[in-house]
């Protein structure tokens, strides 16, 4: 399995942007799709998933109210949509993928918890 991400860039503070990420070759329905981000010197952080082929959707603290999951099944890609963007924002922002669903929700929110991971996009909000 291989995810393909795009859509970072350079913007500045209250812009948006918006990430993309393809799983080749697979049927995103089956898996649950996770974006995660890591800042410079810090841990990474859950940001957002997908699941239940896009009936269930999550967002971590600092994504809530600004940022949007969303899955298109027929182009098997999952975006994320963030407005508002702040310079605490600027992280490299990594898709996660594992197959299958958890009824249990907080195992979305383990970066553990998925097996496959993209390449990653720098995002850089300047103030």
């Amino acid at each position: 399995v291989q995810l393909q991400a795009s859509g970072g860039g350079l913007v500045q503070a209250g812009g948006s942007l918006r990430l993309s990420c393809t799983i080749a070759g697979r049927t995103i329905s089956d898996y649950t799709m996770g974006w995660f981000r890591q800042g410079l010197g810090k841990e990474r952080e859950f940001v957002a998933a997908d699941s239940w082929g896009g009936r269930a959707r999550y967002h971590g603290n600092s994504a809530k109210g600004r940022f949007t999951i969303s899955s298109d099944n027929a182009k098997n890609t999952v975006y994320l949509q963030m407005n508002s963007l702040k310079p605490e924002d600027t992280a490299v922002y990594y898709c996660a993928a594992t197959r299958g669903s958890y009824v249990e929700s907080s195992y979305y929110y383990s970066a553990g918890t998925y097996d496959v991971w993209g390449q990653g996009t720098q995002v850089t909000v300047s103030s």
